[in-house]
């Protein structure tokens, strides 16, 4: 009767210690973010780092964050969006090109990769 309890209870460690790093997995990938700020000279840049860069290359999804001073006109796979001053836009796989509504023919053309 031990002998069966002792045997049962180190089977069933055994399976908490198995299972434990498949129930740690999070059920679905987060999706890393890129932010855009205002940042002169150029107006508008990724912000990554401590670094400003007018082309990026990330792994996706991504959630494009925009701080700037005006919306961004975002091309890409899907045709063109518009994300918003303060808002999120979830991107996935393609490139992009990102320029800021209005802007001034001088200022970064960006270019975002999501792989």
């Amino acid at each position: 009767m031990m002998k069966t309890l002792t045997l049962t209870l180190a089977g069933a460690a055994l399976l908490s210690l198995a299972a434990g790093p498949a129930l740690a997995r999070p059920a679905h990938a987060q999706s890393k973010t890129v932010t855009v700020v205002m940042h002169d000279p150029g107006c508008h840049w990724f912000a990554v780092g401590n670094q400003f860069k007018t082309t990026l290359t990330v792994k996706g999804p991504i959630q494009l964050k925009n701080f700037d001073e005006a919306a961004l006109k975002v091309v890409g796979p899907g045709g063109a969006k518009l994300d918003q001053i303060g808002k999120a836009l979830t991107l996935s796989h393609g490139v992009y090109k990102i320029t800021m509504v209005g802007q001034a023919p001088d200022d970064n053309h960006l270019k975002l990769t999501v792989t």
